[in-house]
């Protein structure tokens, strides 16, 4: 590692291999946590390359443990985070809004770390049990036509990362990694990137699979569509700029779509949406974005995954959802 350390400290690139190699050695417990620590902090104040991104990218998945849901034709919408907005769980409720529209869903998700509060937080505080058992996975997809990936679960090989992630409290690269990292290796994703550049890596890196796919990083800063401003969105079909008008939408202000600031009041506001008492502007900003998801998944237009979307939610398909995942979990 203090080899490693020093290149990149000089500014030097690593290779892919170089950079799997590095993450399979912290899983194996090699460097301690000092090493671990300087290795992440590296990549917060400098810019990670393709290659790089690559082999982290590959070492988490040969590393994963996989699951099998492949006869479901499932759709993961998941963010990086760190886009430092605090905004309420937008892409976990849009997960369950998509479920209630018909289109299977396996959420890959975790704790909070840069944020007060992640999907797993909300999900756990609720009430939901985590697992990695294919039978109840299945189950759930089936049933709910949705299955929760709680991310710990299945990258048992970053148990070492994840208390320093905790105490640095920032973002770092494995945010970069989340959303491409999902043990069930869905043929649809819907990713939500912290900035422009990560959204032109992930499309360099996606477009090499055989997926459908949307890569979204709002120019407010949100790694989703807040309606507050115009999207960059990169598609396996195309590279575009999208904006609210064409769902025939106001733009709105960031104060709407807050996320509170305890686990609590995140939830508070989950539930209210779900149970169709959001506001306008919550309503709207969770039915974009599944609406996208459903579009990706369906080869159907934006506009019309949107209406399809508002279906679900106002007529609580997407509570029904959420109640049977609960139950089967239990």
């Amino acid at each position: 590692m203090k080899k490693i350390l020093n290149r990149l400290i000089n500014h030097e690139k690593i290779s892919k291999e170089e950079a799997k190699d590095v993450l399979v050695n912290i899983s194996k417990g090699i460097y301690n946590n000092s090493q671990i620590a300087s290795f992440l902090t590296v990549y917060m104040m400098r810019s990670i390359s393709v290659e790089e991104l690559d082999g982290f990218r590959e070492a988490l998945l040969d590393l994963c443990l996989a699951i099998d849901l492949s006869a479901y034709n499932t759709i993961d919408l998941c963010g990086t985070g760190g886009d430092g907005k605090d905004t309420f769980n937008i892409s976990t409720l849009a997960s369950f809004v998509t479920a209630g529209a018909g289109v299977k869903v396996a959420k890959h998700g975790n704790y909070g770390v840069s944020s007060s509060c992640g999907s797993s937080n909300v999900l756990e505080y609720l009430g939901v049990q985590f697992t990695n058992e294919q039978d109840l996975l299945e189950r759930s997809i089936d049933k709910a036509g949705i299955c929760i990936l709680h991310a710990p679960l299945f990258h048992p090989a970053m148990k070492n990362v994840a208390p320093i992630r905790r105490e640095l409290g920032v973002k770092t690269f494995f945010n970069m990694l989340g959303p491409m990292v999902n043990p069930s290796f869905p043929k649809n994703q819907m990713v939500g990137v912290f900035n422009l550049e990560l959204a032109r890596m992930y499309g360099y890196l996606y477009q090499s699979s055989n997926n459908n796919f949307a890569i979204l990083h709002d120019l407010s800063g949100y790694d989703e569509i807040s309606l507050t401003n115009k999207t960059k969105m990169i598609t396996n079909k195309e590279d575009k700029m999208f904006s609210p008008n064409e769902l025939g939408l106001p733009l709105i202000d960031q104060k709407d779509i807050y996320g509170g600031k305890t686990v609590q009041e995140s939830a508070n506001i989950f539930l209210d949406i779900l149970n169709a008492n959001g506001t306008e502007a919550q309503n709207n900003v969770v039915c974009a974005n599944a609406g996208l998801a459903i579009s990706v998944a369906n080869g159907i237009s934006h506009l019309q995954g949107f209406e399809l979307a508002k279906e679900s939610l106002l007529n609580k398909k997407a509570l029904a959802a959420f109640k049977k995942l609960l139950e089967l979990s239990k």
